[in-house]
């Protein structure tokens, strides 16, 4: 017998059209869908336990990776279902015909323009021209404006007279429901997320009307442009947005606007007229791609007024960035340049620091203090984010610290203003993971240890409270108040801890606050202004008012009882309700 006929038979592989037909997905399939829901249940649910550090608290954060888990859940279904169902080949490849179609046919229909703080996507339909370029060229009156001119009512800069985000009055009243504020006026605006700035009943604000960076200047009781200037200059960004962003600075009958491509202008606040201006990506040797590569959201700062000159932060190639550059106010000459750290989206502050009088900072990396005069480095202090950094070693020079510092001006950016307060103390907050410190100047230190860049110590570092993404915070006695990663919270001045904190369900979203007394007015990111008590034990929300109804990023101004708020598209001019005409109590 041979082995042939001795050996057992083989079995033939059964047909392929005897094999089970597969028309629900196998295990592997069904385990990455389940793994891709628990994940975004984990994701969507971090944000909103108390106490979770960053970035697992930031909603912005949930909202990416859903995204991300969603798009591998349907692209795993897809996948199966095409390649490796048993389905008919032609229902396999119109579900792919369909799915390609749904999607060609969205975005052929609608447009991306932008993203909420919370990175929530937006779309509008592409046959509606962007509100920025259907609004035109500003048509002012026949008419000039008196700027010169003070008044107790004026709010003539970023966050207000003395840039704290809080005035003292007037005292306004608690409830809109029975006294409910009045619309003095409501007109379409050009896109940005300037504010408005007031002197002697005239408003001025930064906007972008196509090409065009304006500068426009409007009756605050009735709302009409009385004279406007404008550049050939546009910034756009598609997380980001369009326009410029800083707040003009009035002083001295002159408007100061320092726009998104870097340009800052000088104007006659009677006409409009340019006096002088200065283009600082020129200035640098920077083109548009390097500089919005290292500025990437669009140049921030307002311009400040100190003595017979005007600070703006600088910027530059990164290996010879200025933190700040001070012009001569009435030729625009330049005045000197200081600090070597790039430029964030914070303005300058200038304040008095155990005895010596400073232009306060936030740049990329670091905080630092800079001589009104000269510019020259007087201090600085390694504020880079959440990441743990080696202590810097005495007498290291700034410059070489800065390469051991991580932080960039594109991915964990800066915005919020230093606060400098009483008893020599100032305040830093950050988004992104920075959260907020609290630094203490030697007070009888006197002009040499400052100078030396020694600060007495850090009184507390808290990552977790008041991460102000692109807002400011309002000190109000011993108590701050500010939106962290889109939610109102409270906290103790003298140890960083927080007293309490909005939930989830009354979220503002990244708006701004302004404290006005005791009380503060919150512009939600969504539109809406609300009232609430600046009270240290609890959040009491008075009073609440649908305004605008688009993403507000825009910083508020209070003229007197008159509250302008703006967003990229309207502004609107409200009359407040008051108790009486005086002033509620210095905090």
């Amino acid at each position: 017998m041979s082995a042939e006929a001795s050996s057992p038979a083989a079995k033939p592989a059964p047909p392929a059209s005897a094999r089970p037909p597969r028309y629900v997905p196998g295990w592997g399939v069904r385990i990455t869908l389940a793994l891709c829901l628990i994940g975004v249940a984990i994701v969507r649910t971090l944000p909103g336990i108390e106490g979770m550090p960053s970035p697992w608290n930031d909603l912005a954060l949930a909202n990416i990776l859903t995204l991300i888990l969603s798009f591998i859940a349907g692209m795993t279904l897809l996948v199966w279902f095409t390649a490796f169902s048993s389905h008919p080949g032609l229902l396999r490849w119109m579900a792919v015909a369909a799915v390609l179609l749904a999607i060609g046919g969205f975005f052929s229909l609608f447009r991306f323009v932008g993203v909420s703080g919370d990175m929530f996507l937006t779309f509008e339909p592409r046959w509606i021209t962007p509100a920025d370029r259907a609004i035109g060229a500003l048509t002012p009156a026949a008419e000039n404006a008196d700027l010169a001119t003070t008044t107790d009512d004026d709010f003539p800069q970023f966050l207000g007279p003395e840039r704290r985000n809080w005035v003292p009055g007037p005292e306004l009243a608690r409830d809109w429901k029975a006294n409910p504020p009045k619309e003095l006026w409501r007109r379409p605006i050009g896109a940005g997320w300037s504010a408005f700035s007031v002197a002697n009943g005239y408003a001025v604000t930064m906007e972008q009307r196509g090409d065009e960076e304006w500068v426009a200047c409007y009756r605050v009781d009735n709302g009409e442009p009385v004279w406007g200037h404008a550049i050939t200059a546009r910034h756009e960004n598609p997380l980001g947005g369009v326009g410029p962003r800083g707040t003009p600075t009035i002083h001295a009958g002159r408007v100061y606007a320092l726009g998104a491509t870097g340009v800052l202008r000088c104007l006659d606040g009677n006409t409009g007229e340019l006096l002088w201006q200065d283009d600082l990506r020129a200035r640098y040797g920077l083109d548009a791609v390097t500089d919005e590569t290292l500025v990437q959201w669009g140049r921030a700062a307002s311009p400040l007024i100190v003595d017979d000159l005007v600070v703006v932060p600088a910027g530059g190639p990164r290996e010879s960035a200025k933190s700040l550059i001070a012009f001569k106010t009435e030729t625009g000459e330049v005045a000197w340049e200081g600090g070597y750290d790039q430029i964030s989206y914070a303005s300058p502050v200038l304040a008095t620091l155990a005895g010596v009088q400073q232009i306060l900072i936030v740049n990329e990396k670091t905080a630092s203090g800079h001589d009104p005069k000269t510019g020259e480095l007087l201090w600085s202090h390694d504020w880079p984010g959440n990441e743990a950094v080696p202590p810097a070693a005495a007498g290291e020079d700034p410059r070489t610290r800065l390469a051991l510092l991580p932080g960039n001006s594109s991915q964990d950016a800066a915005s919020s203003q230093p606060v400098p307060l009483p008893g020599d103390r100032l305040l830093l907050t950050k988004g992104y993971g920075g959260g907020a410190a609290l630094l203490q100047f030697a007070g009888d230190a006197g002009p040499e240890k400052i100078s030396t860049g020694k600060i007495a110590e850090t009184l507390w570092r808290n990552p977790k409270a008041l991460e102000t993404k692109f807002t400011n915070v309002s000190v109000i006695g011993e108590h701050v108040y500010g939106l962290s990663n889109g939610y109102l919270e409270c906290i103790e001045l003298a140890t960083g801890d927080k007293t309490w904190k909005k939930n989830r369900q009354q979220n503002y979203g990244h708006g701004q606050v302004l404290g006005v007394g005791n009380l503060l007015l919150v512009q939600a990111e969504d539109g809406h202004v609300a009232l609430v008590e600046a009270n240290p034990e609890k959040f009491v929300e008075l009073a609440s008012l649908p305004v605008l109804n688009d993403k507000t990023w825009n910083n508020l101004c209070l003229s007197g009882n008159r509250l302008l708020v703006r967003n990229s598209r309207e502004a609107v001019c409200l009359e407040l309700p008051t108790i009486s005409g005086e002033a509620a109590p210095a905090p």
